[in-house]
């Protein structure tokens, strides 16, 4: 009999505790694991379906800034100078191209396959590109890793974009990039500014860093918009998944008061001057005189917009604004116009002027040497002479002429948009004893050409000054326009005594040192000037050459002021109303003034029969 604690094989009981330890491991972390997916299931299922699945769609989610189109600038008659162009790059992920897809047919709409040769072959006259090239942009160089990131074509227009996106690669996309355009090259470059090319690698928009461009900022560059949509797991954007966008808000229009015809003629004629004395810079302002409506900002140097770092920084903002100058003569409209508001001379009145003038230990002396004549107030303007100007002058406190040269606008600043230098004045207490003298013809004190046109403006305008404007409207991308207000008027001469400085002014052209600027058929008045430029140690070691003037000067419409700096060669030689009559011949031509009918009703410059005195 067998001993029954004798078991074979087939009657071995394996229990729980006596498996392997290695299996009762294994069984342990499988039990575990079904209790985890169990719950994880039952909470998927359950508790939170709705966001889970939220959560595996955010995480298919991306976001594209969509750019708002940046406002144009334009000139008076709403011509374009400065505007902006939507372009697209063109890029792929070569490490999900493959060598045959599906797409739809343009011509019935059923699906195809296609094969990427013949999408290469169909995409190269799209772009005007070899088929060698495409390849390796799509598909890469042979032998080298596959980019996640290739630029297939840059800067094409948005129906090219469309053509090529509708080829069909799946891999391929495009970027939206904003350009800004100036079609007139440096024309109104100093005026329109430019914009910082460095911002748009951060931001992806390129905002304004100089001129208009960087003032008008706000106006100009509109509110981006916002477009969501869906990838699969390849990266690729899914065609039929949900999108969102918010559009963007694209930028408002700025119109100028620039007339661009003569913003042209008056860069020609200055530049001409310029090359023909060498000068540093030689600068136009044209004002309408009624309106101060600025019609041309002009400059020997201007800035190319699309390539501002060719230029020097000193002209890259308009000299007309930014450099201050010792005006010099043109300086004794304001002395002559004080004057006569304080009632202390009348046009016609005598003097004895000689070449020098003896006053408080200090001489005063003319350019040039000549004769003593008996001349009138009237002709001591005509004539420029700084001897008769000094004794009309010193009949004012130097109270009383500070306070009408700052009440005409000297050393103010002027408000156009542009970067402005309000120039050096300092008060009379602060003056030396010469300087109370040298005032009264235009030095000792600094002043822009804008200033200049500005002042002339108040004389020519029947003594009412309007501030200089540049802006004329802002318009909505619907049309809606929004008229800047008008600067309102300020009186701050008389009309008589504006009615005697423009005699005065015609005398000059007629009879006096701007015999240059006059234009047949026309009555024209205005003031020469030249002044000691002061170099960088303070002495002077050079001149400025200016000529301010009106058309028709019985009531004038508009004013040309020419500026030259530092020009070389004989100072004899120097002149600018050739420039100007060059300019308001333009002006005039362009705005269909008709010729003056009235005579000529300057005043008599010398005392008596009328004499040459050796001029």
């Amino acid at each position: 009999m067998a001993n029954p604690r004798t078991r074979g094989p087939g009657n071995l009981r394996k229990t729980p505790a006596g498996l392997p330890s290695r299996l009762r491991t294994g069984l342990a972390i499988a039990l575990v694991m079904l209790v985890l997916l169990g719950g994880r299931l039952f909470f998927v299922q359950g508790l939170d379906p709705e966001g889970i699945a939220q959560a595996a769609v955010d995480n298919r989610i991306r976001t594209q800034n969509i750019a708002p189109q940046r406002g144009d600038i334009l000139d008076s008659q709403d011509r374009v100078l400065a505007t902006s162009v939507e372009r697209f790059d063109l890029v792929v992920n070569q490490r999900l191209v493959k060598d045959e897809f599906a797409r739809k047919n343009r011509e019935t709409g059923d699906r195809e396959l296609v094969t990427l040769e013949a999408a290469i072959a169909e995409l190269g006259p799209i772009l005007g590109l070899d088929a060698a090239t495409l390849r390796d942009s799509v598909v890469g160089k042979e032998g080298a890793a596959k980019r996640g990131y290739s630029v297939v074509a840059k800067s094409v227009t948005p129906e090219v974009r469309n053509e090529a996106i509708e080829v069909g690669i799946p891999a391929m996309s495009s970027e939206q990039n904003i350009e800004r355009n100036y079609p007139n090259g440096s024309v109104a470059g100093t005026i329109l500014g430019f914009l910082n090319a460095a911002d748009k690698a951060t931001t992806g928009v390129e905002t304004g860093a100089e001129g208009l461009e960087l003032s008008q900022e706000e106006h100009l560059r509109g509110t981006s918009g916002k477009r969501t949509y869906e990838v699969g797991a390849d990266g690729v954007r899914i065609p039929m998944a949900t999108m969102q966008e918010v559009p963007a808000v694209d930028g408002q229009d700025v119109r100028l008061t620039i007339n661009n015809d003569i913003q042209w003629a008056a860069q020609e004629a200055v530049m001409a001057k310029q090359k023909q004395f060498k000068a540093e810079w030689v600068n136009a302002v044209v004002l309408e005189v009624k309106t101060g409506k600025i019609r041309a900002l002009a400059d020997s140097t201007s800035v190319d917009p699309s390539d501002p770092g060719a230029t020097d920084p000193r002209f890259r903002t308009s000299t007309t604004v930014t450099q201050a100058f010792e005006p010099g003569s043109t300086g004794k409209l304001a002395t002559f116009t004080a004057a006569l508001e304080e009632g202390v001379v009348d046009p016609e009145e005598h003097f004895r002027i000689s070449n020098s003038y003896e006053v408080q230990n200090e001489t005063i002396n003319d350019s040039l040497k000549h004769a003593t004549y008996p001349m009138t107030a009237a002709g001591i303007f005509a004539r420029s002479y700084n001897t008769g100007t000094v004794m009309i002058g010193e009949r004012l406190t130097n109270e009383q002429r500070y306070a009408w040269f700052k009440k005409l606008g000297i050393g103010s600043t002027i408000d156009i948009g542009l970067p402005f230098n309000k120039g050096i004045f300092i008060t009379p207490e602060h003056w030396e004893r010469r300087q109370q003298f040298t005032t009264m013809f235009g030095q000792s004190y600094t002043q822009t050409a804008l200033h200049t046109a500005k002042i002339f403006q108040s004389v020519g305008n029947h003594g009412l000054q309007i501030e200089p404007s540049l802006i004329e409207s802002y318009i909505d991308p619907d049309g809606t326009e929004h008229p800047v207000e008008a600067n309102a008027p300020r009186r701050v001469v008389s009309s008589k005594t504006s009615q005697q400085m423009r005699r005065m002014m015609e005398t000059v052209v007629e009879d006096g040192t701007g015999y240059g600027a006059a234009i047949e058929g026309y009555r024209v008045g205005g003031k020469t000037g030249t002044g000691q430029a002061a170099g960088p140690n303070g002495g002077y070691d050079g001149h400025t050459s200016s000529f301010a003037g009106m058309v028709p000067i019985d009531d004038p419409r508009y004013l040309v002021v020419v500026t030259m700096h530092r020009p070389q060669g004989n100072w004899r030689s120097w002149t600018v109303a050739d420039t100007f009559k060059r300019i308001m011949s333009q002006t005039l031509n362009t705005y269909n003034i008709p010729p003056t009918t009235s005579k000529p009703d300057g005043y008599k410059v010398f005392v008596g029969e009328r004499q040459e005195y050796g001029w």
